[in-house]
């Protein structure tokens, strides 16, 4: 039986964090991002995403099966396999923990995501339930080319008493090879190791007043030697390709961004309304969320969270035999129920999220079609994105409908919009996908409650959203 050393505490409910309106924002500069990793980098403070070109529709993008080694083949650096270990903890922030995984696995990178509690399955600060790999006990002889820390209370503090991850890491720094943290974990279990001695470093701002005052430094990513900083959820998709940089090389990094539309603030709108009318209720908003195996994690997780963020009442549904299902990019996720069981109650929102092929499982399900219908016909709001609006066009519900979708799946719909990133047409919400799935959650935050709720929850999230 495996031993485990790590400490074991009893855990408290996990703790959202909300902080103060975040530092002023300025441009990234250049259309790629650089690391020197001979010396100190401090990135400037930017939007959490990079000034990329708009990409040629691909199918890349949304692998069609559940994979954990979906690649960028366009480079042959892609080719070395990298080993990566990102450990997980009762209170982990999903987000952080999921797009690193998603976004290095696509870049090529062999991705284990280790528990360092007694069980492989492990809630999430949200509430979303992750399925681990394998125990941290399993890693400790184990020579990894990255350790990447997700932060999230009280997740870090679960990761920093583990004995064995204290080992693994301590020993990644003393061999100079890659270590990193976001959000809650540079303060709460890296300095405690003593690990950030002598390193630029930033950390969530409502954590910032613990790092060392020489070294702390305010910026959404920060390259020190083999340290990777940054500073929340929101800047989750820089902090993952700053580190795919490092292991790969920039070009990969830049098409990795491309292929999750990291684009600049000039080359795509945030958002598109036609047909405005009211999403208030007077009740708390309950939103669900299918999901099967191919559905995209990063969509799934994202939405999910900011929603949950926002105080919406959120159930994530299975409509496989299980409430067990395994993601586009190999992540596996415990849905709340199963789509039978969450067939009885009412929902002001259904929302599909895409994957090449977890829509086409969507599609087939007639429990879904079913609610979808109803939903429909009751004049209650759906949202889609990614590839997943087809299954609303295959389903009749578009009707004359303008949206949006990956651009894989655009050319299927009859009335596309082309440029924003989140198109809102009456009680019809949809995205391009991945990286714009913050946006069109909080889109939905922002109709369901006002903008001020909106901006509350982007500022707990470190991610730029307009004032007004």
């Amino acid at each position: 039986m495996e031993s485990l050393s790590c400490l074991v505490l009893k855990p408290s409910p996990p703790t959202r964090l909300f902080f103060p309106p975040r530092i002023p924002q300025m441009a990234l500069p250049g259309s790629t991002f650089v690391f020197p990793f001979s010396m100190d980098y401090q990135l400037p403070i930017t939007t959490a995403k990079l000034a990329l070109k708009p990409i040629r529709a691909s199918t890349s993008a949304v692998p069609t099966t559940p994979s954990t080694t979906s690649t960028v083949t366009s480079s042959p650096t892609a080719a070395s396999t990298k080993k990566v270990l990102v450990p997980i903890g009762f209170g982990t922030e999903e987000m952080e923990a999921v797009i690193l995984v998603d976004v290095l696995r696509r870049a090529g990178a062999e991705v284990t995501v280790a528990s360092v509690e007694p069980q492989l399955e492990v809630q999430a600060s949200g509430g979303t339930k992750l399925v681990a790999d394998t125990r941290i006990s399993t890693c400790s002889d184990r020579v990894f080319d990255l350790v990447a820390l997700p932060g999230g209370m009280p997740g870090s503090a679960q990761l920093r008493d583990c004995e064995i991850l204290k080992k693994i890491t301590s020993k990644q720094a003393e061999e100079k090879r890659l270590y990193g943290g976001i959000s809650t974990a540079p303060a709460v279990t890296l300095l405690p190791w003593g690990l950030l001695k002598r390193k630029r470093t930033t950390c969530h701002p409502a954590f910032f007043d613990r790092l060392p005052t020489f070294w702390a430094v305010k910026s959404n990513i920060q390259v020190s030697g083999e340290l990777t900083t940054s500073q929340g959820p929101g800047t989750s998709f820089l902090f993952a390709l700053a580190l795919v940089e490092q292991l790969f090389g920039e070009s990969v990094a830049r098409e990795i961004g491309e292929l999750l539309f990291m684009h600049s603030a000039d080359d795509k709108p945030r958002k598109e309304e036609f047909n405005k009318v009211d999403w208030a209720v007077s009740h708390t908003p309950r939103v669900l969320v299918p999901v099967v195996n191919g559905s995209e994690e990063i969509e799934i997780v994202t939405i999910v969270d900011i929603l949950r963020r926002a105080k919406v009442d959120v159930v994530v549904a299975s409509v496989e035999k299980s409430v067990k299902i395994l993601a586009s990019q190999g992540v596996k996720i415990i849905a709340d129920k199963l789509i039978g069981d969450a067939a009885g109650s009412i929902y002001d929102l259904i929302i599909l999220p895409g994957g090449v092929a977890g829509t086409e499982r969507l599609q087939k399900s007639r429990i879904l079609k079913k609610l979808l219908k109803e939903q429909d016909a009751a004049g209650r709001i759906l949202g889609a994105v990614c590839s997943s609006p087809t299954v609303l066009h295959k389903h009749g519900l578009l009707k004359e409908n303008k949206v949006t979708a990956h651009p894989s799946a655009i050319t299927e719909l009859s009335n596309p919009v082309d440029g924003p990133k989140v198109v809102i047409d009456g009680k019809l919400i949809t995205s391009m996908g991945l990286a714009t799935v913050s946006d069109f959650a909080l889109a939905i935050v922002s109709k369901f409650f006002g903008h001020a709720r909106a901006r509350s929850v982007a500022e707990g999230l470190v991610f730029e959203y307009p004032r007004s």
